[in-house]
């Protein structure tokens, strides 16, 4: 278990109080996803807002607080103001049981705290355009306030509400959508926004600070405000809304690969003691517990208690007689499986659900280091390790999100970029196409989604659907404080598959991509039907007698110094390492795709990243990972890899996998870019083929 411990840091010094307040016009146009119509900026003030004199509407969704809430301070200014929360099944499908249930924590703590406001809270069921047309009409809102929102899914919601709004019309005139941000930093413009977070540090943005809870109009309104369900009820809701999955999907984001790994390690007779499943769940909570649902994985709650126990938190090293603040830190030392990654484990959650805010956070961690050090801010870093982890944390968390905000509503590609939450991280990812076989595309390390540039849109052109993501840690996806190996991002893949793709897919892999994808494939072999590697990572050991796997992956100062060392020359050899890559067609690495390496290697997180080098284990032989894919295997070579011996790969291959198809090509390690319309057609034509069910020998 490593030690919480602190490098240098150089936080802002500037807290200046700005709220943004984004608003959908009124002509009808659709609210696309990638139009930078979507929003018009406007500085929020005490001038008149938009249509103030009216009732409104505020829609919660991802924002369960009142404090430091933006939208409640610009809907408080109306005339009347009716605060909703629509429990939509689109919505929490999203969720696990245990997030649903911290929902319902949330928005219990939530109604409270509007009624101390001389409010109340709106409880519906359904789909939000239905329920918010209805009350449109019933009080005769003409403004529905919402949260800006960055996920694909959740933004297409907004979209149809956005709609169904247009189509309401009353004496003021017809509803609308009224966009707003927590801004984090003090940005006017989006467009200001630099594409590579090195600039953007150098920019020296001033970080705003949290609004108070506002005063809401008096004289709460004479509706019904509806029950707060219990979770026996919202999980019975859920199910007769739940979309209807593949057979068998239902359980399988509920196996996890360690678990799969670890069961086929055991003795016959022997129990795994480290499975949650067959733990003892019972806990004795202190009172005033932040660890509320029944796992009790993560700290949630209301805004008061979660924001407790972030003061617990960052007094981790200060040591306390409160049986409360003792509890967060026992967690801390359980969850910090690298240094600072406790605080995401432990808060995450609750800033997914906005129980509190990004600022809020890094506002009371900054004021308790100011309280350590007699109202000073070193520039050498922080006096404690917590302050640095919550800080570095939601610093990080603004910056993947503005990016993605930016991109979506400036990105004018070939297909479009959309973003799905992964365990509470961004993640981006593309898709093309209308009709056919559902293809997975997966980069290599160091890569993202658009190292597929010239593959997305061929694959598609031959009758299939094509999905690429840029898997956690790389591109422009979050690059969280945590432990990445190979079965997390094997099990990022089964998560995408069940829950944006929804059906099996071909998969295909280039280098780790390739391998993390097989380890997909052979753990959950209902999502896969068939696998092309693309010089894929692994090996393959003949006559294995055992699965070796390795639980703890230990961080180091060796890892840490490592890192940085490889960062820096990465940084400075970048152009000539890629080309090497690219023995046969070295044009094909243009600034397109170097300047985008550049960009990302800059990202904050991308050390943490570059430190699991050291620790992947790549042990579980490709032919153990491939057993039961007997004529699904295409093999794609790239016969002049400068990384690995690509004829002994390919010999060890033939003798020891059976049924696999191998297709040899002029190319380095990456072949589907350096060769990007050979390898298409080839992978067309398997997909083809497997479709049709013929022998896999008549693609030779």
């Amino acid at each position: 278990m490593p030690l919480l411990s602190t490098f240098p840091h150089f936080p802002s010094l500037s807290f200046l109080p700005n709220t943004r307040l984004l608003y959908s016009p009124t002509p009808r146009s659709r609210l696309s996803l990638g139009a930078s119509k979507i929003t018009v900026t406007v500085t929020e003030s005490h001038q008149s807002e938009p249509n103030n004199g009216a009732s409104s509407i505020l829609w919660f969704k991802h924002d369960l607080r009142v404090d430091d809430h933006p939208g409640l301070v610009a809907a408080s200014k109306s005339r009347a103001l009716v605060p909703l929360y629509v429990f939509d099944h689109r919505i929490l499908s999203r969720y696990s049981d245990e997030m649903q249930e911290m929902v319902l924590f949330a928005v219990e703590d939530l109604r409270k705290s509007l009624k101390e406001l001389g409010s109340d809270l709106m409880i519906r069921f359904g789909s939000a355009e239905n329920v918010i047309q209805e009350l449109v009409k019933e009080v005769k809102a003409t403004n529905v306030y919402a949260e800006e929102e960055v996920e694909y899914d959740i933004r297409m919601v907004m979209d149809i509400v956005k709609e169904t709004l247009e189509t309401v019309f009353s004496r003021e005139g017809s509803a609308r959508l009224v966009l707003w941000q927590t801004p984090f930093y003090d940005i006017k413009n989006l467009k200001d926004l630099p594409a590579s977070h090195d600039d953007f540090r150098k920019l020296q943005f001033s970080i705003t600070s949290p609004v108070p809870p506002p005063t809401l109009p008096s004289g709460k309104m004479e509706l019904d405000w509806g029950p707060l369900p219990t979770f026996d009820v919202l999980k019975e809701f859920m199910n007769k809304n739940r979309c209807k999955p593949q057979k068998g999907w239902t359980s399988i984001k509920e196996i996890s690969a360690e678990s799969i790994l670890l069961k086929k390690l055991l003795k016959p007779g022997e129990s795994n003691q480290n499975d949650l499943s067959v733990r003892n769940t019972q806990r004795k909570l202190p009172d005033k517990s932040a660890f509320v649902t029944q796992k009790g994985n993560f700290v949630g709650g209301g805004t008061n208690t979660v924001l407790n126990a972030l003061a617990g938190y960052l007094r981790y090293l200060e040591g306390t007689a409160r049986d409360d603040w003792q509890e967060v830190h026992g967690r801390v030392r359980n969850a910090e499986t690298r240094d600072g990654a406790s605080f995401t484990t432990l808060f995450g959650p609750a800033l997914c659900l906005g129980i509190l805010s990004r600022r809020k956070v890094h506002y009371d961690a900054i004021k308790y280091e100011k309280d350590r050090n007699a109202g000073f801010l070193s520039p050498f870093g922080y006096s404690a390790a917590t302050i640095a982890a919550a800080v570095d944390a939601v610093c990080s968390m603004e910056w993947y999100w503005l990016m993605g905000l930016k991109n979506l509503i400036s990105y004018n590609g070939t297909y479009s970029i959309r973003i799905w939450r992964w365990k509470g991280h961004l993640i981006q990812y593309a898709v093309f196409g209308h009709e056919g076989p559902a293809i997975l595309l997966v980069h290599g390390f160091g890569a993202f989604l658009e190292h597929y540039r010239d593959n997305i849109y061929g694959i598609a052109e031959g009758g299939n659907r094509v999905w690429a993501l840029t898997i956690l840690g790389f591109g422009k996806s979050e690059k969280p404080n945590t432990v990445y190996t190979e079965v997390m991002w094997a099990e990022l893949l089964r998560d995408f598959i069940v829950e944006v793709v929804g059906e099996p897919v071909h998969l295909v892999g280039n280098s780790i991509g390739g391998y993390i994808g097989a380890i997909a494939a052979c753990f959950w072999h209902a999502l896969v039907k068939s696998i092309v590697l693309i010089n894929s990572a692994g090996n393959v050991v003949p006559g294995y007698s055992s699965v070796p796997f390795t639980k703890e992956r230990q961080t180091s100062v060796a890892s840490w110094l490592g890192a940085r060392l490889l960062l820096f020359y990465l940084r400075l050899r970048l152009k000539d390492i890629v080309k090497n890559c690219y023995p046969t067609k070295p044009e094909r690495v243009d600034d397109r795709l170097v300047n985008e390496m550049l960009r990302a290697s800059y990202d904050p997180g991308v050390p943490v990243v570059l430190e699991s080098i050291f620790s992947f284990n790549l042990s579980i032989p490709l032919n153990y990972l491939l057993e039961g894919f007997e004529e699904k295997v295409l093999i794609i070579q790239g016969m002049k890899d400068p990384i690995s011996d690509s004829k002994s790969k390919l010999a060890m291959l033939k003798e020891h996998c059976a049924g696999v198809v191998i297709r040899e090509l002029d190319a380095g390690h990456c072949p589907h870019d350096e060769l990007p319309e050979e390898v298409n057609s080839m992978i067309c034509e398997w997909v083809g083929l497997v479709r049709s069910k013929l022998p896999a020998e008549s693609l030779s």
